[in-house]
């Protein structure tokens, strides 16, 4: 497994991420606990090092799920990254980000117990607390880092200005954000911003929440506890358009002799030696198929071809619901 550094401050990691999620019931429908660890343990033997979670995933049932799968491991085999702050009620419903200096402090404690660690790799607000200036949620976390809590700060969904302030405080890891085919608003104002500081890019939904991985079909309909079926991008009138994005994206891949998750995956990790992708793999199947991304070349003519089946913006559809999309440091 290659490695990559997480900008000048941070840690250096696999170069393919393993995003948690999708493990635990309430993402993308029902999950299999005993494929969940196998396929945790699979990414580590195969040298994956950062495996990124959230307090409120699940409602905490993720956090305590990678506790058991890591039981037993080095714990300086493996990064953990954690989100926290993500308010949830009786029904799952969300409820709005909490990231005072004492909510820190307070999440921080759950989450070191739910994962059976005594530290936190890098720690990030899941989003941006309007009621909270960033530089006071990013001193809380400071104090954590002070006291051996937290190695490092990270930030997630927040726009350029808002990276700044947080940096300003302390140096910042990296952002986690997506960025994907489907979604490259960070291109403008967010990517460079964090070249200029030195801060890493971790990026999430890199095969589109499974809409660019090849496997889904026009036809395919999401289940009742399926996130997916709130999504604009999978609505009919949507999906069909931008599944024909895939099908001519699986053309390229078939040229290059690798799968469209594979090639999906590898442009991302081509935008830049600072970006790791997380691939949201549930089962092994899915991880296996996922690993040989980060070994795919892509000359400047592949890019151009990808280019020419996916133009920047060609997505239809918001990548969130409207209710989300006002939290969110940058558009699609």
């Amino acid at each position: 497994m290659q490695t990559r550094t997480l900008g000048s401050t941070g840690p250096a990691v696999s170069a393919l991420g393993l995003g948690a999620m999708g493990m635990s019931d309430g993402a993308y429908g029902p999950a299999d606990r005993g494929e969940s660890i196998a396929t945790v343990h699979a990414a580590l033997d195969a040298g994956v090092t950062l495996v990124d979670t959230g307090d409120f995933y699940a409602m905490g049932h993720n956090e305590m799920l990678l506790g058991e799968a890591l039981r037993g491991r080095d714990r300086d085999s493996y990064l953990l990254s954690v989100k926290f702050g993500q308010l949830r009620g009786p029904g799952h419903a969300f409820g709005g980000q909490d990231s005072r200096p004492e909510a820190v402090r307070n999440f921080l404690a759950y989450s070191l117990t739910r994962l059976g660690t005594e530290y936190i790799d890098i720690y990030r607000p899941a989003r941006l607390d309007p009621a909270v200036p960033i530089e006071e949620t990013v001193g809380a976390i400071k104090e954590m880092i002070d006291a051996g809590y937290v190695r490092h700060v990270g930030l997630s969904e927040v726009d350029a200005t808002t990276i700044r302030r947080a940096h300003a405080v302390h140096p910042i890891a990296d952002l986690q954000i997506e960025y994907s085919l489907l979604s490259r608003a960070v291109e403008a104002d967010v990517l460079p911003t964090l070249r200029e500081l030195g801060i890493g890019l971790t990026a999430y939904g890199v095969l589109g929440r499974g809409l660019i991985s090849g496997h889904w079909s026009a036809g395919h309909a999401a289940g009742p506890s399926d996130l997916r079926g709130l999504s604009p991008r999978f609505a009919s009138g949507n999906v069909e358009h931008n599944l024909a994005l895939v099908e001519a994206l699986r053309r390229v891949a078939e040229a290059k002799g690798c799968t469209v998750a594979q090639l999906a995956i590898a442009w991302v990790a081509a935008q830049g030696d600072d970006i790791v992708p997380l691939v949201g793999s549930r089962t092994r199947v899915r991880l296996a198929e996922a690993l040989p991304a980060i070994a795919v070349e892509l000359t400047a003519d592949d890019l151009a071809e990808i280019e020419k089946a996916v133009p920047a913006g060609a997505a239809r559809g918001d990548r969130y619901p409207p209710m989300y999309m006002s939290s969110l440091g940058v558009g699609n």
